[in-house]
């Protein structure tokens, strides 16, 4: 047992391993694979089940994945809408000048918002 353990961390060795966005799709991919189970149309049931089985082989492929920086930004990007999503206190907005996301209270009205890395001013209703 010692030998298959020591085996799998040489052969995990540089590669990303698992992260929310992996739990997610992999998550999503077994909830499709149960929805297969009580479907009866045959063409529905095909495509469930490839649907299924893409999710698993992506998140297998990214948590087998060489190229760390790619996967890394990628959950990052994924935490960050999550954030957005649960945040309902706050409105983001993109500075039209820089790109930069830019937090703002809700229900305000208009606003003028000034971006923090620019120093651009900019109006926008909350």
């Amino acid at each position: 047992m010692n030998k298959i353990s020591a085996w799998i961390r040489r052969f995990m060795i540089g590669r990303y391993g698992t992260d929310k966005l992996n739990m997610v799709i992999l998550g999503i991919g077994v909830a499709v694979c149960v929805i297969c189970l009580f479907v009866r149309m045959p063409l529905v049931n095909l495509l469930l089940t490839v649907l299924s089985y893409g999710l698993m082989i992506w998140a297998i492929f990214r948590s087998m994945s060489r190229n760390t920086h790619k996967r890394y930004q990628e959950n990052r990007r994924f935490l960050m809408l999550i954030d957005r999503i649960k945040d309902r206190k706050h409105k983001y907005y993109d500075c039209p000048r820089c790109r930069q996301p830019v937090r703002v209270p809700r229900g305000k009205g208009k606003i003028s918002i000034t971006c923090p890395k620019c120093r651009e001013k900019f109006i926008r209703k909350t």
